[in-house]
């Protein structure tokens, strides 16, 4: 557990760089290279007090010490020098691990201001090496501020989902433990406290012979196609007790030197983009595609020993995409290896991403016997769902943690899942998923709800495909001009929005905004007032907001925005959104998020709003078309009266 002290110190050591140091990459990886730095001399030091000799700071490389880097005397700009000098030079200092060479490859010091150096290192020199566990989480904590890496589909997992995911699948003491896209290494981290857990007696003392901590220690792996990741792997691994962590610069998808390598419990989150053309994989994969997503979860599958677990996130299209690579790799998974499919709602990943993600299970052991499929669905983590993630008490992990491990224990003691009984799941037989052709693992699909109207597509509740938030109160922001502010008064009835009438905020106080900044594509809805419930979509890339009164619902990938929009403004929709209306000033309540919504493949959706736009555009041709028609009424009634004759009003007309 992080205590307040080492958190106060890495956020002072961060707020002393930012103003040379402004990207949080950067900042991380200038910490972790002053922490080992630091430590480095505190093993010389602990060596020379037991009797022994420095090897860290020894020979020609004596005078980068700790020590002499910060004595009494040493002028700013001779400190600065030193420290940049050192830094440099590390990976040629032949008294350092590989490990440390890796660390510390193509390191700089990215600013020359004398002031700041000192005052960072001055930070730095107040941790020590003796509290190495809590400078494990001290840099797990560092870690947290990298947020996304978009370019990549990388971002950050929060520790709770990623606990979660390692205690579902359980690792032992004598696992091999693989993460094939380790990022920073947090699974792997999360996984050898677990298996530390496990093997700790009442006392606290860890009941590990030397062989079991030796083999521990060598049973974890992870690969990473990022230098910059696998450096901070390897600081992290090795700040946690893993004095020569197994983390290698590897192409999971593209390369083929490790495919020969299996592992007992695989534990990951993929990154989900694919570049421009897709991937070119060798060709030892099980299924043909050039999708990311689809790849790592192949890959995974394909490196599990005979009764290996995984836990794996994915974005949710691999659930129902129809193309025939998802549907191979469904069909792979249900046959043999999945056990379980967890649907987390959209905002776990917040701020850094909006995406709809699934975790799947896979058993080998259990799927290759067992003839059933767990289905979960997770409303609540313990969090806020909104872009600041607050603490709150609804929580459905701790349950559906339970549920499963209740789940596969009745399974080894029956054969079956058949039998099982489930609170908050849903268990189906893998012949009825088989049965649907594209082997869709889309829960809502198997579900018995008589609010399903939908007998073709999935229905998923509203909030699992869009961002729901209310903008908030103009604080005294509102301006003659500036950024404009949307109300209900500037949403008409055909959901455009009305901007003659449009009201504005100052800009200053629209870049302090937290929630309801606009983006195209959002869709709005009315909340409370005298217009409570109308709705629109913005369809300007002008910077403009929402006011408190204003849902904006902001599209996942897994739906169009104009979908989103035609499925919101539909009667369907509308008809099941009036329970939730408490009258104009109680307003629409939060939960209409619950409601369920089609979520047909984006194929379809595009077809959808392509002909709800012909329709539409052929509205505008025959209202075009009326009003030239009643512009003809005036001439015919004047013949009427003879006040034209019948040449005149053809001439009028």
């Amino acid at each position: 557990m992080l205590d307040i002290v080492t958190k106060r110190r890495i956020d002072s050591a961060r707020d002393i760089l930012v103003g040379k140091v402004p990207d949080p990459k950067s900042q991380v990886e200038q910490i972790t290279i002053g922490l080992i730095y630091k430590f480095m001399d505190d093993l010389d030091a602990e060596a020379e007090e037991l009797g022994g000799k420095r090897k860290f700071f020894s020979a020609e490389f004596s005078k980068y010490g700790w020590a002499k880097l910060m004595r009494s005397g040493l002028s700013g700009h001779e400190t600065l020098n030193l420290y940049a000098e050192a830094i440099s030079r590390m990976p040629e200092n032949p008294g350092i691990p590989a490990l440390f060479r890796e660390i510390f490859k193509n390191a700089y010091l990215p600013y020359r201001d004398p002031e700041t150096l000192k005052a960072f290192l001055k930070i730095i020199d107040e941790f020590s090496y003796e509290h190495s566990e809590k400078l494990g989480d001290a840099f797990e904590y560092l870690l947290a501020v990298l947020g996304s890496q978009g370019d990549a589909g990388q971002f950050r997992t929060p520790r709770h989902i990623i606990d979660f995911m390692v205690s579902i699948a359980d690792p032992a003491k004598t696992d091999v433990v693989l993460d094939p896209a380790c990022g920073t290494a947090g699974f792997l981290i999360s996984a050898y406290k677990h298996i530390i857990r496990a093997n700790t007696d009442l006392d606290g003392h860890v009941q590990l012979t030397p062989d079991e901590r030796g083999r521990l220690a060598d049973n974890f792996r992870g690969y990473d196609i990022s230098p910059d990741m696998v450096r901070m792997s390897l600081a992290n691994m090795y700040l946690h007790g893993f004095t020569a962590p197994k983390i290698h610069e590897y192409d999971t998808l593209t390369s083929q030197e490790r495919w020969n390598e299996y592992a007992d419990v695989i534990l990951a989150n993929p990154p989900f983009m694919s570049p421009t053309g897709g991937i070119n994989p060798h060709k030892l994969f099980g299924v043909d595609s050039n999708r990311s997503e689809v790849l790592f979860v192949d890959y995974i599958a394909e490196h599990l020993t005979p009764n290996g677990r995984a836990a794996i996130i994915v974005p949710e299209g691999v659930l129902f995409q129809n193309q025939s690579s998802y549907i191979q790799l469904r069909k792979m998974l249900v046959e043999g290896y999945l056990v379980a499919v967890i649907s987390l709602p959209v905002g776990v990943f917040n701020p850094y991403s909006g995406v709809k993600t699934s975790i799947l299970i896979l058993d080998r052991s259990i799927s290759r016997k067992g003839e059933h499929i767990a289905f979960f669905k997770v409303s609540n983590d313990g969090f806020e769902l909104g872009a600041r993630r607050r603490p709150i008490i609804k929580d459905d992990l701790p349950a559906i943690r339970n549920e499963l491990t209740s789940l596969f224990s009745h399974f080894r003691s029956t054969g079956s899942m058949k039998n099982a009984s489930v609170q908050t799941g849903l268990i189906i037989e893998k012949k009825v998923i088989a049965d649907n052709d594209e082997y869709n693992l889309t829960e809502q699909v198997y579900r018995s709800d008589p609010t399903n109207i939908s007998a073709l597509w999935p229905m998923v509740p509203l909030r699992d495909v869009c961002i729901i938030e209310s903008g908030s109160r103009e604080k005294g922001g509102a301006v003659d001009q500036g950024i404009p502010s949307i109300g209900g008064e500037q949403i008409d009835a055909e959901g455009r929005i009305r901007w003659e009438k449009m009201k504005y905020i100052a800009v200053a106080h629209f870049k302090s905004m937290q929630r309801g900044v606009l983006r195209r594509g959002d869709v709005l809805i009315v909340k409370d007032g005298a217009t409570t419930g109308k709705t629109g979509i913005y369809i300007s890339d002008e910077p403009a907001a929402v006011n408190e009164h204003v849902f904006s619902l902001r599209a996942s990938a897994q739906i169009l925005p104009n979908f989103l929009y035609h499925t919101i403004r539909s009667s369907q929709f509308q008809d099941r959104l009036r329970p939730y209306i408490k009258g104009i000033i109680g307003g629409i309540n939060r939960e209409f998020g619950e409601l369920l919504v089609p979520l047909p493949p984006l194929d379809v959706q595009r077809k959808v709003v392509d002909e709800i736009d012909r329709y539409e555009l052929e509205i505008e041709d025959a209202r075009s078309s009326i009003e030239g028609l009643k512009a003809k009424i005036p001439a015919a009634l004047d013949r009427i009266w003879g006040l034209t004759t019948d040449d005149e009003a053809q001439e009028k007309t």
